[in-house]
C-alpha cells in the first residue's frame, strides 16, 4: 500500500544583483573618506618624522612644552583625522552599520567641539588673547632650542603677518640670545631681532640673515622702521582677522555644511539599508506564500 505524503513547499532564494544601498551614495562617502584618510596619514607621518629628526622618541625630556610643540600637534591632528577617515571609509565600503555609527559619533563630537570653541572664543576673547600671549612668549624664549618652534615663529613673522614680537621688537629681549645683556658674553645677536622681523626687499633672492643685528641697540644709526616690522604680532593678527572676516566666515560655513551633508548621507545610507532589508523580507514572504498556494 502506497501512502502519498504531501510535498513541502520549496523556498526559492534569489541572489540580489545590486547592492543593498544606493551605490552613488555609498561611493560618495567612500571617496570623501579616502581623501580624509590619506590626509590624516600624511599629517601623522610628517609629525612622526619631525619628532624622529629631533630624537624625541628616545628622549621625551627634550620637549619643553608638549602642548606647544608643532610636531606633537601634527601627530594629534593626524591621528584623529586618520581614525575618522578609516571608520568612514571602511564603514561605507563594507556597509558596516557599527563603523558608520562610530563615524557619526566622531563627527558629532568634532562638530560639538568646533561649535563650543567658537562660542567660548567669542565670549572669552580676553582670555584667548592672554593665552596666545603666553604661548608666543614661550616660542620667543625657546626660539633657538626647538627648530620646529623657530620655523613656526619665522613663518608667522615673515610670511603670514609681517610682524615682530608680541607687542613689538622689544619682546625679543626675553630670549637669551637677543637680550641686550648677552653682548657681555659675546652674542652677536644681542640687542637684535631674528631675520624674520626684517621687511622684505623687492626682488630679493638671497635673504640677509643678519639684517636684524643691533636694531634695538641705543644709538642705532639707521632708521629702524625701514629695516624691520615694528608692529607686534598680536595686533597684526587682529588686523588680519578683521580684513579676512568674510573668508573666515565662508570657511566656517563650508565646514559646517560638510558636517551636515555627511550626517544626511549617513542617515540616508542607514535608511536605504533598512528599507532594502524590509523589502527583501516581504519578497520572501510573498514567494513562500505563492509556493504554498501553488502546491
Amino acid at each position: 500500500m502506497t501512502v502519498n505524503v504531501p510535498s513541502m513547499p520549496t523556498v526559492r532564494k534569489y541572489r540580489r544583483e545590486s547592492t543593498e544601498v544606493s551605490s552613488c551614495l555609498k561611493y560618495m562617502i567612500f571617496g570623501f573618506n579616502v581623501l580624509f584618510w590619506l590626509l590624516g596619514l600624511g599629517i601623522l607621518t610628517i609629525g612622526v618624522w619631525a619628532w624622529s629628526e629631533k630624537d624625541i622618541f628616545n628622549n621625551l625630556g627634550k620637549v619643553a612644552n608638549v602642548a606647544l610643540d608643532p610636531a606633537f600637534v601634527l601627530i594629534c591632528i593626524g591621528t584623529v583625522t586618520f581614525v575618522i577617515g578609516f571608520t568612514g571609509c571602511v564603514g561605507a565600503l563594507r556597509e558596516n552599520t557599527c563603523l558608520l555609527a562610530t563615524y557619526a559619533i566622531f563627527l558629532s563630537v568634532l562638530l560639538l567641539f568646533e561649535m563650543t570653541a567658537g562660542i567660548l572664543g567669542f565670549i572669552f576673547k580676553d582670555w584667548i588673547k592672554s593665552q596666545a600671549t603666553i604661548g608666543f612668549q614661550t616660542f620667543i624664549i625657546h626660539y633657538r632650542e626647538d627648530p620646529d618652534q623657530q620655523n613656526l615663529i619665522d613663518w608667522i613673522q615673515e610670511d603670514w603677518l609681517q610682524c615682530c614680537g608680541i607687542e613689538g621688537p622689544k619682546d625679543w629681549d626675553r630670549n637669551n640670545y637677543f637680550n641686550c645683556s648677552s653682548k657681555d658674553v659675546g652674542s652677536r645677536e644681542a640687542c637684535g631681532v631674528p631675520f624674520s622681523c626684517c621687511k622684505r626687499k623687492p626682488n630679493e633672492i638671497i635673504k640677509n640673515k643678519q639684517c636684524g643685528y643691533d636694531v634695538r641697540k641705543p644709538g642705532f644709526s639707521f632708521d629702524v622702521s625701514k629695516i624691520i616690522n615694528e608692529q607686534g604680532c598680536l595686533e597684526a593678527i587682529e588686523d588680519w582677522t578683521e580684513k579676512n572676516m568674510i573668508s573666515i566666515a565662508s570657511c566656517i560655513f563650508v565646514v559646517l555644511f560638510c558636517h551636515v551633508s555627511v550626517f544626511l548621507f549617513i542617515s540616508n545610507f542607514h535608511f536605504f539599508k533598512e528599507l532594502d532589508n524590509h523589502a527583501l523580507k516581504y519578497i520572501f514572504i510573498i514567494i513562500n506564500h505563492k509556493n504554498i498556494l501553488t502546491n
